[in-house]
């Protein structure tokens, strides 16, 4: 079993995109009873919401539904129980450092270095328009195929 947590800020626009695409890939892929999959947010902003409606309707256009999904926020808690941390940018990853007790032995780094992209974080669509959601579902569709096959191959899958 491999446990993935994707963070962004306020968790209502990357992590859960990123979190229902990984979901929909690891379905597709008969991994769901090996992979454990949440998402969550540096900030509690948004406890207990659901993702934000751009991002939703965004991400039910590419058939992935976020309907199910509500923010949380990270705790130091959560990182004795995930294998993969995934932080969406710099500024997250930098907070996620600040609370990880130094026995952690899991992945924490930004999601996107696991893919072969010229991009190295996945901006924040939230103050923009509707082509900022759909550029962060084309790179978290990327990084997230990078991040199944790293998994599959440790799950000899």
């Amino acid at each position: 079993m491999k446990r993935v947590l994707f963070i962004c800020l306020g968790n209502i626009c990357r992590s859960p995109t990123a979190h229902g695409v990984f979901r929909a890939l690891v379905e597709r892929r008969g991994l769901a009873h090996l992979i454990e999959i949440d998402s969550a947010g540096t900030a509690a902003y948004h406890v207990g919401n659901p993702p934000d409606h751009r991002a939703a309707a965004a991400a039910l256009k590419r058939g992935v539904d976020l309907s199910d999904l509500r923010a949380r926020q990270a705790v130091t808690a959560d990182f004795h129980h995930y294998d993969f941390i995934m932080a969406m940018d710099k500024e997250n990853l930098s907070e996620l450092k600040r609370i990880c007790p130094a026995d952690y032995k899991g992945h924490l780094g930004l999601f996107l270095e696991l893919a072969d992209l010229s991009e190295r974080e996945v901006p924040d669509p939230y103050y923009g328009g509707p082509a900022g959601f759909d550029h962060v579902l084309d790179l978290v569709e990327v990084a997230s195929a990078a991040l199944l096959e790293r998994i599959a191959t440790e799950l000899n899958q």
